[in-house]
C-alpha cells in the first residue's frame, strides 16, 4: 500500500539534516538530529492508543480494536485484539540502545500516510570509500514501524552512495530484504541485548557489503555482458510494444555513461557503475503518482527504501554480483 507524507497543520511530518533532500519537504536541522529533537522536528511526539470497535448500531465487533492517534483522533488502522503498540519514543530509544555511546545521529525521521507508518534514518561510523576512492558510501540504519499493524517494527540496513544520493537496497545475507525485525520488549536488559544483536549483524553486513562493492568496482563488464544486464531488469514482453522497455534500457545506458558520480575514475565504466545506473533510474528518474508533491514524495520513498523500488534494486544488485563473477 502506497503511503503519502503525514502532515501535521499543513507542515509535512518529518525532518531531515544538512542539504535539502529531492522532496523539499520537512523541518531542516543544521547538523544531524538526538532522538530528542528528530522527535520534535518531525512531529513524531503523538502517542497512539487502542479503541474498541462498534458497528454503527452500536454493537461490539469481537476481536478487533481501532489503533487511534491521540493528537489528532485519527484512526490509523483496525488491529486483531492481541495487538500492542509500539509508541514512537519507544522506536527512537531501540535504535538509541544500538549504539550505547549516544553517537547514533538521526538525518531523516518522519511519518507517512496519516502517520500510521513512521521511519528514523540514523548514521552509524565508518564510512566505505569505494576503491580507496573519493566515492564513499555510507552506513545507516533505518528503523520503520506501522501502527496500523500492516509491518512489524524492523530496522534495515541502508547504504547511501554520497555522491548521488542513491539507496543501495539489497538483501541481507541472513533474509530476503525485509530486515531485521525487533520484538516488542518492555525488559530493558533484553532490549539493549537484541540491539547488540542489531548492531552485529549491521557490521557483518556492511563488512560483506564493503567486499561486494569493490568486487564491481573492480569488474569491467564487456558490451554484451552490460546489454544483457541491463536487458535482465527490462526484459521485451512476449507481447506487445516493447518500447517501455526499450526506453528504460537505453535510460540506464544513458546513466552508466553520464549518471551522477559516473566519472570518478575508480568507478567509470565498471559493473558498480553499472548498478548505480539503476539505482539513479528507481531513485530520481521514476514517477509517482499523487494529487499533491505531499503525496507523490511519501509514494516515492515509501517505493525506494520499503517497496517495489528496494526490491527491484536488490534484484540488481544480486545480478551485478553474478556479472562481476563471470569473467
Amino acid at each position: 500500500m502506497a503511503h503519502d507524507l503525514a502532515t501535521v497543520n499543513g507542515r509535512a511530518s518529518m525532518m531531515f539534516a544538512g542539504e535539502v533532500p529531492w522532496h523539499g519537504l520537512g523541518t531542516r536541522l543544521d547538523n544531524p538530529a538526538t532522538s530528542a529533537q528528530a522527535i520534535e522536528a518531525a512531529g513524531l511526539g503523538y502517542e497512539v492508543r487502542l479503541s474498541t470497535l462498534v458497528t454503527a448500531d452500536g454493537f461490539p465487533v469481537p476481536k478487533r480494536k481501532a489503533v487511534v492517534r491521540d493528537d489528532t483522533g485519527a484512526v490509523l488502522g483496525v488491529v486483531g485484539d492481541r495487538f500492542v503498540p509500539v509508541q514512537n519514543l519507544e522506536s527512537f530509544n531501540f535504535l538509541d540502545a544500538v549504539v550505547a555511546d549516544g553517537g547514533l545521529r538521526y538525518h531523516t525521521a518522519g511519518a507517512l500516510g496519516r502517520g500510521e507508518r513512521i521511519w528514523m534514518l540514523a548514521k552509524l561510523s565508518g564510512d566505505i570509500h569505494v576503491r580507496g576512492s573519493e566515492d564513499v558510501v555510507e552506513r545507516f540504519l533505518l528503523l520503520s514501524n506501522a501502527h496500523d499493524g500492516t509491518a512489524a517494527l524492523r530496522v534495515f540496513f541502508t547504504p547511501i552512495r554520497v555522491v548521488c544520493a542513491n539507496t543501495l537496497s539489497l538483501a541481507h545475507r541472513n533474509g530476503r530484504g525485509e530486515g531485521v525485525a525487533i520484538r516488542h520488549i518492555g525488559d530493558l536488559h533484553a532490549q539493549a541485548r537484541q540491539a547488540r544483536e542489531v548492531l552485529g549483524l549491521a557490521r557483518g553486513f556492511y563488512d560483506d557489503l564493503e567486499g561486494g562493492i569493490d568486487r564491481l568496482a573492480s569488474h569491467y563488464p564487456t558490451a554484451a555482458q552490460l546489454d544483457a544486464y541491463f536487458r535482465s531488469l527490462y526484459p521485451d514482453p512476449e507481447e506487445g510494444s516493447n518500447a517501455r522497455a526499450r526506453n528504460a534500457r537505453e535510460e540506464l545506458f544513458r546513466l552508466f555513461e553520464r549518471g551522477r558520480g559516473q566519472d570518478i575514475p575508480a568507478v567509470r565504466h565498471t559493473t558498480w557503475a553499472a548498478y548505480n545506473a539503476v539505482t539513479e533510474h528507481i531513485d530520481h528518474g521514476r514517477n509517482s503518482r499523487g494529487s499533491d508533491s505531499g503525496e507523490r514524495a511519501g509514494r516515492r520513498l515509501d517505493s525506494i527504501w520499503f517497496g517495489s523500488g528496494a526490491a527491484f534494486k536488490s534484484r540488481a544488485f544480486d545480478a551485478a554480483i553474478r556479472i562481476a563473477g563471470d569473467n
